[in-house]
């Protein structure tokens, strides 16, 4: 940072702090100076409020934490001390949508303390940056704030607030929390005002058209937080409570996660920030280089459409036979991975609720583990393993030791974990062999997510987790935890009722995917297995499925058909448009979205990493519509071959889904690019570096 900011930094902090004499008032500016996050004690009670360009963004809201027996951190509170800093940095992702990343903030630390009891204290510490500011709450070891002597102490409300202005006014997109199927609803496109209580990420448009998500960063031993809309525009910290209500259990000496507040004046602009990862903590696992980022196919969609099953039977998928033929295609084709569901015992019968007899090492007599990843590693294609708890996370824990040593000898680095059974059906066994049932994104299972990726890590395997805790950026500390699911995914096109809607896929790049990566698992060519007539069926164009490659970032991303519906009739030839699934990377050096609005199109080019070529993907809702690309992403000097995988004149995703186009453009930085996209829509190009 240069000086001129530092001087600048310092004299607006002057300015507001003496502004005031009746309450205490501190404030910290991002780096920009297009945001203030402004703090204040009147009457004895931590508030905030946040302002973007002149305008609040977040109008006067609580702050506090309320403990269990002891007296918190809600009233009778006063600004003691406080102290400033400002980061200018770059460290570097080992894999990632952008392999160099910027962390330039200011720091303000804030010290409340009881205005009789000034040794109770509670540091507030903001960090603005000019995409957005995170602020949490630490406590630390004190004398007479716990209820025992070992520092225990029990969280039973988080005070914050946030106060969105003219809720009437401003959109909202939402999905509800506390509810039996985690994060995978569809989202809901209301006023502000038009929800109870709902899942992290929450972006809203002001009226203004400037754009906010509400999270949180650096989830740990805590509670995850929910929004519940106390009065129209009034969001409180709602925190995913235990069994017997208690939201957290903890001792002194810790810190809450970061509440997260993105801002941007349009919708693009959240789709660029870096807040997320920035305020998490630097990688703990060293040497993460056997961390593979790639593609995969796997027995897995044929499951969802009743081709086989994952329990035996006349037609198991996870047959030794039936693996060999899927590890022939990923080597003919350029894969690395095949993933294979349904492998060991526990799946005959009603598993959705018989988790409790999964066995993680025990494979189907007509599984061969062995001989598969022998065979696998003389392809050059590795198995991806899989275990699915049904939530009884006990009977996985027991064994987990066990089962990652059984995948480490045979060459396993990649898993798959489940926990599909309903929110708040996560079976524990307390200390007095009482089975309890804890919520997914409760504190205990917080704890349980992360268990399973740092005891994979000691053995060099990566995590993908499904039915998972929300994504809060522990990627960046925690590197093998290569992508989750986290929203509603691509199985609900086979089943669900109703299936994913053409705005799904343009409504999640702004709101889950503010988060983290999903495995989202793209790439269905087989669009409408029941017939285009049927409900369940993918209702996108097939040009819209390779785009989505591009717009739904993962380092790990799947070919989710079955392998013989990207074959033509003999069973030898390629369809169309599979090539751009083979030259997709999964690995990026940058990442830019171009433009977008949320729920009704995006554009996003990213830039391979270690090569020069670019990637691009675009598309849109139910509405046909025509997108002009300017081509200024390019590097300058080089010219680059186009090739574009687009919508055909009459694609549409109802009746003409598979209308697809592919031709080639020589382009420079500085071109421009029309395209009308059908609807449910979409185009991907590859444009690859010519000198």
């Amino acid at each position: 940072m240069n000086r001129h900011n530092k001087v600048y930094f310092f004299l607006s902090f002057s300015l507001v702090t003496s502004a005031m004499a009746n309450a205490a008032t501190l404030s910290v500016k991002s780096p920009d100076g297009n945001i203030q996050f402004i703090v204040n004690d009147d009457a004895g009670v931590p508030n905030y409020k946040v302002v973007y360009r002149g305008q609040e963004v977040v109008q006067k809201s609580l702050l506090g934490l309320e403990f269990k027996n002891v007296d918190g951190f809600v009233r009778n509170l006063k600004i003691a001390e406080h102290t400033t800093a400002s980061v200018d940095s770059t460290w570097e992702q080992p894999w990632g949508e952008q392999r160099l990343m910027h962390d330039l903030h200011h720091e303000l630390s804030i010290t409340f303390a009881g205005i009789d009891r000034p040794k109770k204290q509670m540091i507030l510490r903001v960090r603005a940056f000019n995409d957005g500011v995170g602020f949490r709450y630490e406590v630390p070891k004190q004398k007479d704030l716990a209820d025992n002597h070992r520092g225990y102490i029990e969280i039973v409300d988080e005070k914050t607030e946030f106060m969105i202005p003219e809720p009437q006014k401003t959109t909202a997109w939402w999905i509800p929390s506390r509810n039996w199927n985690r994060y995978e609803y569809l989202y809901k496109t209301t006023p502000l005002s038009g929800f109870d209580r709902v899942h992290t990420p929450l972006t809203v448009k002001l009226p203004s058209g400037v754009h906010l998500s509400i999270h949180e960063a650096a989830l740990v031993d805590y509670a995850s937080m929910t929004l519940d809309q106390q009065r129209d525009g009034i969001l409180k910290a709602d925190l995913t409570p235990w069994h017997d209500g208690i939201k957290v259990k903890t001792h002194l000496g810790f810190v809450s996660p970061w509440r997260t507040i993105q801002i941007s004046p349009d919708a693009k602009g959240l789709l660029n920030s870096s807040l997320i990862l920035n305020l998490n903590e630097p990688n703990k696992l060293g040497d993460v280089s056997w961390v593979k980022p790639g593609k995969y196919i796997g027995i897995w969609w044929g499951m969802h459409v009743g081709a086989n099953t994952w329990g035996s039977g006349p037609t198991h998928g996870a047959t030794t036979e039936n693996t060999k033929h899927y590890i022939d295609f990923a080597a003919q084709y350029g894969f690395d991975g095949v993933l294979v569901e349904g492998w060991n015992e526990g799946w005959d019968g009603d598993w959705f609720y018989n988790g409790d007899i999964f066995s993680f090492t025990k494979p189907y007599p007509d599984f061969d583990l062995a001989e598969i990843t022998r065979y696998g590693k003389e392809k050059g294609v590795r198995l991806v393993g899989h275990h699915e708890t049904s939530g009884a996370v006990t009977n996985y824990r027991n064994q987990m030791g066990e089962a990652f040593d059984l995948y480490k000898k045979h060459g396993v680095s990649q898993v798959k974990t489940g926990y599909v059974a309903d929110g708040g059906k996560a079976k524990r066994i307390d200390e007095k062999r009482i089975v309890r049932n804890e919520w997914h994104d409760g504190q205990f299972m917080v704890g349980e997510y992360l268990h399973s990726v740092t005891e994979a890590a000691k053995r060099h395997i990566s995590i993908n987790t499904h039915e998972p805790i929300k994504d809060t950026g522990l990627r960046r500390t925690y590197p093998n935890w290569i992508s989750r699911e986290g929203a509603r995914g691509q199985e609900y096109n086979a089943w669900g009722s109703p299936p994913n809607p053409p705005e799904h896929t343009v409504i999640l790049p702004f709101t889950r995917m503010l988060s983290g990566p999903m495995d989202y698992t793209p790439g269905i060519f087989n669009l409408a297995p029941y017939g285009l007539e049927a409900e369940n069926r993918v209702r996108s164009t097939l040009a819209k499925e390779l785009a989505l490659y591009v717009i739904i970032y993962s380092p790990i991303q799947m070919a989710a058909d079955q392998i013989e519906n990207y074959l033509e009739a003999d069973g030898k030839t390629l369809k169309p448009g599979f090539q751009f699934i083979r030259d997709v990377p999964t690995d990026w050096e940058e990442s830019r979205a171009l433009d977008g609005a949320v729920g009704d199109y995006v554009v996003i080019a990213r830039k391979q990493r270690k090569a020069d070529d670019w990637f691009l993907g675009a598309i849109t809702d139910e509405d046909a519509r025509n997108i002009t690309i300017n081509l200024d992403f390019l590097d300058k000097g080089k010219s680059y071959e186009a090739q574009i995988y687009r919508d055909g004149p009459k694609a549409e995703w109802k009746t003409n889904p598979y209308d697809l186009v592919i031709e080639t453009r020589k382009v420079s930085a500085g071109d421009t690019l029309e395209f009308k996209l059908g609807t449910s829509g979409g185009v991907a190009i590859r444009f690859k570096a010519i000198n």
